[in-house]
């Protein structure tokens, strides 16, 4: 009885002093706002679509926003625009009406859940992976048979295209357009806090991974990133602040060039004057796990106004009109 007595005791005490440490991380860092010089979102035009948004159902019966520019056809591309974190879909009413008239494709442009003017609660999801989940939950509604499956995304809705390519649903999709997507917080592309836009709790994220890595979940809910929103009545239809389940599903994973490699055929295009991440290390980050990628970058061009610039939405339909 002592022997066992004193094994269980070396076998618990590591894990007690692992458990402490990931309770003293999460518990050193609470959520501040977050100020200073951010993303110029008048770029972005938040707000412009004039297309108003209808309702698909997800696998667990929530009813989320999408927008829809174009019919269906079997014989273009079903195109899915991602929007970036903190907007939402109706950021992008430009892009998707242009993309839509010029490739023939039906263009739907969710509010990811936890953003716009889906059901709260905001900022958050379930649990890691809902945003695929939400995705492929779409495009079974949408996509007929034989239809070529593009997505889109922007910054953050690039990473989760990526994540999305690396996951249960990546044999879904025949091609994927990165607009100056997000792909690490260690990735050789980043700048420090995105150029200012966000502010990652790293200690409470580092204790939460811990959690996570030994079957611990319970926590997930707690907010692990800010975002610098632009002041007046913009922000209000914003989302400023992500818990830590909803930020993980939003990115690739750790591995984030192992979800790179699964990407099928896919055009990354950047502006030269990205504030948010290193325009010119996208290809040199990328091409060794992946040789399918076409890169653009385009001069005197930043992170927010590079999905309107006339020779993006020119090789994006292009691109989607090649798709084999």
């Amino acid at each position: 009885m002592d022997v066992l007595l004193t094994v269980l005791r070396f076998a618990l005490v590591p894990a007690v002093i692992y458990l402490l440490i990931a309770g003293g991380l999460i518990l050193s860092q609470r959520p501040s706002p977050t100020t200073g010089a951010g993303l110029d979102f008048d770029k972005l035009q938040v707000g412009g679509d004039v297309v108003e948004p209808v309702r698909y159902t997800a696998r667990d019966g929530v009813e989320l926003a999408v927008r829809v520019h174009g019919g269906p056809g079997a014989e273009t591309s079903l195109v899915v625009l991602v929007h970036g974190s903190g907007a939402h879909g109706a950021a992008y009413g430009g892009l998707a009406a242009e993309l839509s008239a010029r490739t023939g494709a039906q263009v739907l442009v969710p509010d990811l859940r936890g953003h716009g003017v889906n059901p709260p609660p905001k900022g958050d999801v379930a649990y890691i992976g809902q945003l695929e989940d939400d995705l492929a939950d779409l495009v079974t509604q949408y996509r007929q048979d034989g239809q070529k499956l593009v997505l889109i995304g922007h910054s953050s809705g690039g990473g989760l295209v990526v994540r999305y390519a690396g996951g249960p649903h990546g044999g879904t999709l025949d091609g994927a357009v990165l607009f100056a997507p997000y792909l690490k917080y260690n990735a050789p592309t980043m700048r420090e806090n995105s150029g200012g836009w966000a502010q990652v709790l790293t200690r409470r994220v580092i204790g939460l991974s811990m959690l996570n890595a030994v079957g611990i979940t319970g926590l997930n809910g707690m907010t692990a990133i800010t975002f610098n929103l632009p002041e007046g009545p913009l922000s209000e239809s914003m989302t400023g602040a992500y818990s830590f389940r909803l930020n993980t599903s939003y990115a690739p994973r750790s591995d984030y060039l192992a979800d790179v490699a699964a990407l099928p055929e896919f055009l990354l295009i950047a502006g030269a004057e990205d504030e948010a991440f290193k325009a010119d290390q996208f290809e040199a980050a990328l091409s060794g796990a992946n040789p399918k990628g076409h890169y653009q970058i385009l001069q005197g061009v930043g992170h927010l106004d590079v999905i309107r610039q006339p020779d993006a939405i020119a090789k994006t339909a292009e691109f989607i009109r090649n798709i084999k």
